[in-house]
């Protein structure tokens, strides 16, 4: 539009232009008319200024027909560029609505899974405030010495029933002392049935956990070694029975805090436990310990088992032997059979050619002379 104008503004400039020189011609003429007598110089000039408005005249007409094309030309290239604009317009508004599409499907996905996050979240807070339920649960349990007994002899259980076979364990199982163990595992001589108690004291270990100063830290720590130390000493005389158990008994620790606290900070005591043929373990050791333990039940069943294959082999050595002298004695009697039937067909041959021969009536005279006194002379 810009330069549409531009060439309007010189085409009236152009036209003013030839207007100015047509009134000056006229005026030149005019006073050519007036003047006929004037001089010959003058009559030069007025012909040099009448020649040269008639050459401006020209020029213009050329420059307006040049301004002409390049109006035309400006103009188709002013199309051509609207043209390429609209199109390059079009494409930008096509790719931005297609950004605009692809945005929004991205930004619905992401708020779909950041939807679904949310819920996982609302999830495992839910299952963190349960979980902080059972803790405050499992923290009243274990602060009764009833129940903290209850809750290892549970834990203890559920271990051994997923360790061993059902024949190979008892719970609360009766000494001939009369003491009642926790659990009793039926290991073959040697060892022989071993013993596993599950009632650690949990009260010193709390004490020494809730101790804040040195003096507490310190005489709770001699409380745990003695309380540890106690329950090492009560554990090998009550289940430790030479000719019925074991020489060696197991102290369950439900809790693998208090086994790595025992084991970090008081090796002494563990060493003690050995000597006395104590072996402490955790949850995760005794489930280890068990699975062992279930190795040497195969073994030792393995051997039963060759032993009874063994003496089953034996005797189906001798039954064999049996059936063989049998099987002998039966051949003697087939033997003896197939000659009495060898027999039996001789004699069946020689009745019946006799009966071949009575029928046919071919009697020995001289046998029947003489058999009946017939003298023929």
């Amino acid at each position: 539009m810009g330069g549409l104008n531009l060439m309007i503004e010189i085409k009236n400039i152009i036209l003013a232009s030839v207007a100015i020189a047509l009134i000056i011609i006229l005026v030149a003429l005019l006073f050519n008319g007036l003047f006929k007598k004037r001089s010959k110089k003058e009559s030069e000039m007025m012909e040099f200024i009448f020649q040269t408005l008639t050459k401006v005249s020209d020029g213009q007409q050329q420059l307006f027909g040049g301004l002409k094309n390049v109006s035309e030309t400006q103009s188709a290239a002013h199309a051509d560029m609207v043209k390429h604009v609209e199109a390059r317009l079009s494409e930008v508004q096509n790719l931005v609505s297609e950004n605009l599409l692809g945005s929004a499907t991205k930004t619905a996905h992401t708020l779909g899974e950041l939807q679904q996050r949310l819920i996982t979240i609302d999830k495992a807070q839910s299952n963190i405030e349960k979980l902080s339920s059972s803790v405050l649960s499992l923290q009243d349990i274990l602060s009764n010495k009833q129940a903290r007994g209850a809750f290892g002899e549970i834990q203890l259980n559920d271990i051994v029933l997923k360790a061993l076979p059902p024949d190979a364990y008892s719970f609360q199982k009766t000494l001939s002392n009369g003491k009642r163990v926790d659990c009793l595992i039926h290991l073959p001589n040697p060892p022989g049935p071993m013993s596993i108690d599950s009632k650690f004291p949990l009260e010193s270990y709390e004490a020494l956990r809730s101790a804040t100063s040195n003096l507490e830290k310190l005489a709770a720590q001699r409380g745990f070694k003695s309380a540890v130390r106690l329950h090492i000493k009560t554990i090998s005389e009550k289940y430790i029975i030479d000719g019925e158990t074991a020489d060696g008994a197991i102290m369950f620790i439900p809790s693998e805090a208090v086994y790595a606290e025992l084991h970090s900070n008081f090796p002494e005591v563990v060493r003690e436990g050995f000597s006395a043929r104590v072996w402490v373990v955790s949850p995760t050791t005794c489930m280890a310990t068990l699975n062992t333990i279930r190795s040497v039940l195969k073994d030792a069943r393995m051997r039963e088992q060759a032993g009874k294959i063994r003496t089953e082999l034996g005797a189906l050595k001798k039954d064999v032997e049996r059936l063989d002298m049998r099987a002998g004695n039966l051949t003697k009697h087939f033997e003896l059979a197939a000659k009495d039937i060898e027999d039996i067909k001789i004699s069946a041959k020689k009745a019946s050619q006799r009966a071949i021969k009575l029928d046919r009536f071919e009697f020995d005279e001289q046998k029947v002379e003489q058999e009946f006194g017939i003298d023929k002379s």
